[in-house]
């Protein structure tokens, strides 16, 4: 079957976005040059410049298409306590599960504090949506009955997003079972911790 331009592009793109996330994750975020991330992906450092133009733009387009993995779909499910622990779960396992996707997310997201400021708007903006996904969650499971009444919404989220961006520090260097108990035991602290 003969691919049209734009599957072709695409295809390119994928290659030379999983070649990016492969090297920050084996080498660190320096080692994601534009000629590096061609030559890993089979490629010329020209065609790295063609699709992104810049490292920057590079690491930007790897963030976003990343950090889709991170969040579960719950569209099917009403904003509440049980949306909100699937969302801790979800995040935690797409961090444990996510190899060097999740490695080089995280890489980037430690290096955008102090070494890539460039980046942090990036991050700024999905933790921004985030929070108000947690908020929108305990608001919801306040009104119904099911989060405790009187705690403070906008730090709360702020606290278990903090959490699990911590948590996933840890999830980078552990092993499998222990990633899964760390989920096991954070989705029951945020239970316990939150229900009425």
């Amino acid at each position: 079957m003969v691919r049209t331009q734009r599957e072709r592009r695409e295809h390119t793109e994928r290659r030379l976005l999983e070649a990016a996330a492969r090297l920050i994750a084996e080498r660190g975020p320096r080692a994601a040059t534009l000629a590096a991330v061609g030559e890993a992906a089979g490629y010329s450092r020209g065609i790295v410049t063609h699709h992104f133009g810049s490292r920057e733009a590079l690491l930007t387009a790897l963030l976003t298409h990343v950090q889709r993995d991170f969040v579960p779909t719950v569209d099917d499910l009403a904003p509440g306590l049980d949306r909100l622990l699937t969302l801790v779960d979800g995040y935690l396992a797409a961090l444990d599960a996510g190899g060097a996707r999740g490695r080089a997310f995280l890489l980037l997201w430690a290096d955008s504090i102090a070494a890539a400021p460039e980046l942090r708007p990036i991050f700024e903006e999905r933790d921004q949506y985030l929070r108000a996904l947690l908020t929108d969650d305990l608001r919801a499971g306040a009104a119904a009955g099911r989060v405790r009444p009187g705690i403070d919404l906008e730090a709360t989220s702020l606290a278990l997003l903090g959490q699990l961006r911590g948590l996933g520090l840890h999830l980078v260097n552990a092993d499998a079972a222990d990633g899964k108990r760390l989920r096991t035991a954070v989705v029951d602290l945020w239970r316990n911790s939150l229900a009425a």
